[in-house]
């Protein structure tokens, strides 16, 4: 469906040096399946979407969807699309502006009111519709956001940090929402530093540094969920216990350390014999989460880029 082919974007200011922004970028998605992109800041994934959307072209290489130039697509097909700040007009009111935007999508006047009134009831937006952009919070300007993103229902979404801004709730709401939108025939592109969402929402995530692929983790795979070494350990009763079992514990405040183990043997073993000594255990939590393991190790790993 879509296809970056030895991808290289490289910006070339009037004063200054050249910018590869992306290099030797080469990834194929699926239809069916929710691609992640994560990255640190500067690694790549703004120019990856303006080239996916055909806003900017490659330097050298192809990107395709579904065959056709990027352009061609979204000009005959469409791409419902999540820009990462969403800038709309302060004094339209929101209904006003997703009304506007299904007019600018090509929804005909028969059927814009029922694209229009299906977002504002996905997106939980009823009480606000009367509301001028201007007047909207952060949360809501951004569920708007997402409402003009799902008004035509397109073969390919792309979302570019959907739930920045969103509380706790709505970020769950968000996570049901991918789900709704998964067919078999549909790609869902989310880019997010957020890698908690990223992996428990995506099939794949594609890691980037310094505009290269530095790691693509299947999270359909049992162990791309499995847990790094070390762990968060709370403890009620017994801490002195915890540095005799776990000699490279270190303290983090009166009643938790992090401690480390070699696998989920040798960590159960060291536990019952904390809980034997007479702790009592109130919280173990990874230090981190098996994607970000994946990604702390793929960014470390990275090279200096020479030009």
């Amino acid at each position: 469906m879509i296809e970056f082919d030895n991808v290289t974007k490289v910006y070339r200011p009037l004063l200054g040096r050249a910018v590869r922004a992306v290099e030797d970028f080469s990834l194929r998605i699926e239809p069916g399946e929710v691609l992640g992109l994560a990255g640190p800041n500067g690694a790549g994934k703004s120019t990856l979407i303006a080239l996916l959307l055909g806003y900017l072209h490659p330097t050298s290489g192809r990107v395709t969807i579904d065959g056709r130039p990027p352009r061609q697509y979204v000009e005959r097909v469409g791409i419902g699309y999540l820009s990462e700040l969403v800038a709309i007009t302060p004094h339209w009111t929101l209904e006003g502006a997703l009304q506007r935007f299904a007019i600018l999508a090509g929804i005909t006047d028969g059927e814009l009111r029922a694209h229009v009134e299906r977002v504002i009831a996905r997106l939980g937006l009823e009480e606000h519709r009367a509301k001028k952009v201007k007047h909207l919070s952060k949360g809501n300007l951004q569920r708007l956001g997402l409402a003009q993103a799902l008004l035509r229902d397109d073969v390919i979404m792309i979302f570019d940090e959907p739930t920045h801004g969103l509380d706790p709730v709505w970020t769950q709401n968000f996570r049901e929402l991918v789900d709704e939108l998964r067919r078999p025939d549909r790609v869902l592109f989310v880019a997010s530093h957020n890698l908690d969402e990223l992996e428990r929402i995506a099939d794949r995530v594609v890691i980037i540094d310094h505009g290269r692929v530095r790691r693509t983790v299947d999270m359909r795979r049992p162990d791309a969920h499995t847990i790094a070494s070390r762990y968060r350990l709370g403890v009620a009763e017994g801490h002195e216990h915890v540095t005799s079992i776990f000699p490279d514990a270190r303290r983090l405040d009166d009643w938790h350390f992090e401690i480390t183990a070699r696998d989920a043997s040798s960590l159960n073993e060291a536990l019952a014999t904390l809980i034997a000594r007479g702790t009592r255990i109130t919280e173990l939590t990874p230090a981190y989460a098996g994607l970000e393991r994946h990604f702390r190790e793929a960014v470390s790993e990275r090279q200096p880029r020479s030009e």
